[in-house]
């Protein structure tokens, strides 16, 4: 007796066109060239404005595509993430952003042939999200300095590490710390004068400045990073530490674990919600939502 042939599964690929650094993708032949067509139906779609890819994730997932692919940067990729999770959708990662953050993190591959024969191995592994105040966010959150840096990137019109490294350079002696109050689930309580907070689902900043070096993406818990100011002399043992994966061994660093907190602060002011700034009100609810999302990874990455 005959055996009915497989069905193909429907994969969407969300392209953000002004990502990162590079020269404009024509992604449409990449994927002729590289993914299984015997597995996937494949289609490709642009975003054409702030925001798009939401709506076209949504949509995808209300239609039962079975595979979102993110071409771009973090923000692209919370933003098809953000309507995935708690879905039967698997989410899959192209990056082609400035500091790729969450793909670095993954061991994702970072040239497009690369990330499409990951896509085609269809490893698939559940992850945890979390959210501020009910916005999502995949890898990584913060307030504070990192949050303004976050602000000011998105209003130039350059890229890359250089351009992020000036904002930090050059805004960085004028920024005055901030007050928190930070109330743990387990009832622990803390004041603080922060320089920043990262709230950390995955390891990396981005450009591989580890800024939780011991964060793990399926532990039902994020890393809670409190930076101290440090005085302009230490700065490049800093650098160092961040790209040797031990912030955490810094005086100007303490780190706490947890599943659900909350942050109160003086104002409203900007988060930094997977490398884009977003205007929350002063009081912040954070909490992590174990395994959420479906994710291709390669197979040796459970972490």
């Amino acid at each position: 007796m005959q055996q009915p042939l497989p069905q193909k599964k429907k994969i969407l690929f969300i392209v953000n066109p002004v990502s990162g650094t590079r020269r404009r993708v024509k992604l449409a032949e990449a994927v002729k060239k590289h993914i299984n067509t015997r597995n996937f139906l494949p289609e490709v779609k642009e975003t054409q404005y702030a925001g798009h890819a939401v709506q076209l994730s949504r949509e995808a997932v209300s239609e039962g595509i079975d595979v979102v692919v993110a071409v771009g940067g973090d923000g692209t990729i919370n933003e098809v993430a953000s309507q995935i999770i708690g879905s039967d959708t698997v989410l899959g990662i192209i990056p082609q952003g400035s500091g790729n953050g969450l793909a670095r993190h993954l061991g994702i591959p970072r040239t497009i042939p690369g990330a499409m024969r990951l896509i085609n191995r269809q490893n698939v592994s559940e992850i945890d999200t979390a959210s501020v105040n009910g916005i999502p966010f995949v890898s990584i959150a913060g307030i504070g300095f990192d949050a303004l840096v976050a602000k000011l990137f998105a209003k130039g019109e350059r890229r890359g590490f250089f351009s992020y490294a000036h904002l930090i350079s050059t805004n960085y002696l004028y920024y005055k710390p901030k007050k928190y109050k930070i109330e743990f689930e387990d009832g622990t309580k803390l004041k603080t004068r922060a320089l920043f907070i990262s709230f950390a689902n995955s390891n990396q900043f981005g450009y591989n400045t580890a800024i939780a070096p011991n964060a793990l993406l399926r532990d039902g818990k994020l890393d809670v990073i409190v930076v101290q100011k440090p005085g302009i002399f230490d700065l490049p043992l800093i650098a160092n530490l961040l790209l040797l994966r031990a912030i955490n061994k810094s005086r100007y660093v303490k780190s706490f674990r947890s599943g659900h907190f909350r942050i109160s602060r003086k104002r409203n002011s900007v988060v930094n919600i997977d490398g884009e700034a977003r205007k929350i009100n002063k009081k912040l609810e954070v909490k992590v939502h174990p395994l959420s999302l479906k994710v291709i990874i390669p197979n040796h990455v459970i972490k």
